[in-house]
């Protein structure tokens, strides 16, 4: 199971309010702004900021590499 489509249209980061991308097969949620990730527990964001990992350099080129060559969306756009 996935995470809903309702929900990630809304979830952003505690932290920053900024978007998301969602990494479904990595069971999580990420923020490269701040290069932090959220772990999605059976379906459940875990939103929580003393949760979260920050991740190293090479984690994130590897995680925004994956997100460009998928084609993953934010989970919302800041643009008008």
């Amino acid at each position: 199971m996935a995470l809903d489509p309702l929900l990630l249209d809304i979830l952003a980061c505690p932290e920053d309010k900024g978007p998301l991308y969602y990494l479904a097969d990595e069971n999580a949620l990420y923020n490269p702004r701040l290069t932090r990730r959220y772990r999605v527990d059976d379906d459940i964001p875990v939103m929580l900021i003393d949760e979260s990992e920050t991740v190293e350099a090479a984690e994130h080129d590897r995680l925004m590499a994956k997100i460009d060559a998928e084609g993953i969306s934010p989970t919302f756009s800041t643009e008008a």
